[in-house]
């Protein structure tokens, strides 16, 4: 099957991305080669104006086969895998007419995926579903939004009866660090709007999505043998403890949901002379945001004062905005997806986006650009999968959307 012989063949391709090199584009260097080998599929497909940039952001035209005039959209997805698991020698299994119980991923190591711990399975029961070998996430986020759009336009090319306008779609790297749309040439790509293809579970739309920061905070200690310590020692791995212990414990991303925000502790480097922790906040209304910033900043001024200025110093940054703000006055960008969304699989499901697309920051940088779903679940680890119907779902959308655009 064309659709899912590409997904496969994508997520041979190491993509992860690195937060250790951020000042870089792509942050690793094997992004690379996974964009040269979709830049030669594109040209060999017959698409136009197909390009790579020193970035490794790809780019590519299907020509319009409409009469009228039709605005000009697009398509994106992101070629990187998260730093948060593996993405090294991918082994995917196809399980077919999935049964409803617990899956073996890996009976060597004991590995499983649970209907306890994920329920989502049952929603696909009689299904066939892409998993992993439990040693490695799958790359479903994003590699089946990207095998979605270069399968639906391949179907355009060969049912020229389906009357679209000019259609762009573009791939880039670094999404999964927040930096995907930064070197992403809205003026070049030329389109009035956009769909990132990188969502969750079948027939979701998302238009509503946090507001993103990250925060370094960084502790400085004093060491000194430990046997004349007293009153002498400051032990910045127990500070960095004593600052987490300051955040709300019911304010985690296991334990919120919805439009709930959460302060994430993502890592934890510690000495006694030295402490990192790596955070990240979000929160989808604006002003609780810039609370919960404040909140960080206000926790340090307190050690600081315990412990001596200086002691801890947080190091916020600002990564993306909520895209509502910049498409709620475009609401054809939204019925056509709804409806594209409905025909494809009997029900569009509005829901926030609990994270970030690349789509909320090209928003801002001009281009609406709302998500659609890509049909996989539990991302960033070793109980991904992804149902082949969703994906075939996805595809229909896209085409939908072309469609719907070129009649409205």
């Amino acid at each position: 099957m064309e659709l899912v012989d590409r997904f496969l063949k994508y997520v041979s391709f190491d993509t992860q991305s690195s937060e250790e090199n951020e000042a870089e584009c792509p942050s690793t260097q094997k992004q690379f080669a996974l964009a040269r080998y979709l830049t030669e599929e594109l040209k060999n497909l017959g698409l136009q104006d197909v390009e790579m940039d020193e970035h490794a952001y790809v780019y590519a035209t299907l020509p319009a086969n409409s009469d009228k005039e039709v605005p000009t959209i697009g398509f994106i997805a992101h070629m990187d895998t998260s730093p948060d698991c593996s993405g090294a020698d991918i082994k995917p299994r196809i399980i077919q007419k999935y049964d409803g119980e617990d899956i073996v991923l890996n009976s060597e190591l004991g590995i499983k995926t649970t209907v306890e711990q994920f329920p989502e399975l049952k929603n696909h029961i009689g299904e066939d579903l892409i998993v992993t070998d439990g040693t490695t996430l799958l790359g479903a986020d994003d590699k089946a939004g990207i095998a979605e759009i270069v399968t639906a336009m391949t179907y355009l090319m060969n049912h020229p009866e389906v009357k679209h306008g000019k259609i762009r779609i573009a791939f880039n790297p670094d999404e999964e660090i927040g930096a995907g749309a930064h070197r992403f040439d809205v003026e070049k790509f030329g389109c009035k709007w956009a769909y990132t293809m990188d969502g969750g579970e079948v027939g979701e739309l998302e238009y509503e999505n946090f507001n993103a920061a990250s925060a370094r905070i960084e502790i400085k200690g004093r060491n000194v043998h430990p046997g004349y310590a007293k009153g002498k020692m400051i032990n910045a791995c127990l500070l960095a403890n004593e600052f987490n212990s300051l955040l709300p414990t019911d304010q985690t991303p296991s334990t919120t949901e919805g439009y709930e925000g959460f302060y994430h502790l993502c890592s934890i480097q510690a000495t006694i002379e030295e402490a990192t922790l790596s955070y990240i906040i979000r929160d989808h209304n604006r002003e609780i945001f810039e609370q919960r910033k404040e909140f960080i900043k206000e926790k340090a001024r307190e050690m600081n004062e315990k412990y001596g200025e200086g002691t801890v110093t947080p190091i916020l940054k600002d990564q993306y905005y909520n895209m509502l703000s910049q498409v709620e006055d475009k609401p054809h960008i939204i019925q056509i997806a709804q409806q594209a969304i409905e025909e494809a699989c009997g029900h569009c499901t509005i829901v926030p986006i609990r994270g970030g697309t690349d789509g909320a920051q090209l928003s801002f940088k001009g281009l609406p650009c709302p998500n659609i779903f890509a049909g996989g679940l539990n991302f960033h680890g070793r109980n991904e999968f992804l149902p082949i119907q969703s994906m075939e779902k996805a595809m229909q959308t896209i085409v939908n959307i072309c469609r719907l655009t070129a009649e409205m």
